[in-house]
Formats: C-alpha cells, structure tokens, sequence
C-alpha cells in the first residue's frame, strides 16, 4: 500500500488499497439497493386500497377466517408445494398462497379443503416464472395438471 502525502499534506489513494476500497462501495451500494427494493415492495403491499385494507390484511383475513379447514394433510401438501422456494422467502410465500386459497375456500363457500383447492390457489397465487417450477413438482408428486391448465394461464 502505497500512501503519499503531499506538499499540502493530502492523502492519496493508490494500488490495490484504492481497488479495495472501489470495490466495497460498488457491493455495499449494490447491497443496499437489493434490500430497498425489497423493502419498497413490502411498503407497497402494506398501504391500503380503496376498500381501507392493504393486501397484506386481506391475506391474514382470509387465512383467518379458513384456519379451522387446515388439516396436517393440507399443511403438509403446502409445505411440500412450497419447497423449491428459497428458506429466506417461504414463509412470505406460505403467507400469500395460504391466503389465496382462503379466498378461494370462502368465495365457493366450501366446508372442506380438497387438493384441488390447494393447488389452485398455488397456481393463483404465484408469478409465472415459477410456474415451471410447480409444474415439476406436481410431476414429481404424480399429480395430473391437466384439470389446472385454464389456471395457468391467467
């Protein structure tokens, strides 16, 4: 390292201390701005609507109101649907695709889940680009997609 001190006793950067330096702001500015877009999200869901509710009350809302027709077997089925999601966000994940199906569990007024419920709220409930995903491990679990398909799409 390399450190010179001028005539008007400056300090100047020089070498791989320079580089060093260079390259933990590139990652700390990286960094941050990966966690800000993430937490702008999460502030984005948290605002109200329209109706006074955010999407994040209407996910707990429906989850509450459909707790008594989750069974281990329907637990155990969203937890091994919800596997290729990384640990960091499952619990996000579990949140919304439970409250998905929840929605859908009350809307048709139903007083058992079936599987069909589950994985129709699971298609719902996710983006697109896991959708192959899911297809995978519903392959992988012997389930037909086909009845399914029409969800997909939307």
């Amino acid at each position: 390292m390399k450190v010179r001190i001028n005539e008007v006793n400056e300090v100047a950067l020089e070498g791989w201390f320079l580089w060093f330096i260079l390259f933990w702001v590139v990652v700390l500015v990286g960094l941050f701005a990966i966690g800000g877009y993430f937490m702008f999200r999460k502030f984005l869901k948290s605002m109200p609507k329209k109706d006074g509710l955010s999407d994040l009350n209407w996910e707990e809302y429906y989850v509450d109101k459909t707790i008594h027709l989750w069974g281990t077997e329907e637990k155990a089925m969203l937890n091994e649907l919800v596997q290729p999601v990384p640990d960091l966000f499952r619990p996000v994940a579990k949140q919304k695709i439970a409250g998905r199906i929840g929605q859908i569990l009350l809307e048709e007024k139903v007083k058992k889940m079936k599987l069909e419920h589950i994985i129709r709220g699971y298609i719902i409930a996710t983006p697109k680009r896991d959708h192959k995903f899911l297809r995978k491990k519903l392959a992988e679990m012997q389930i037909d997609i086909a009845p399914y398909e029409q969800y997909f799409g939307k």
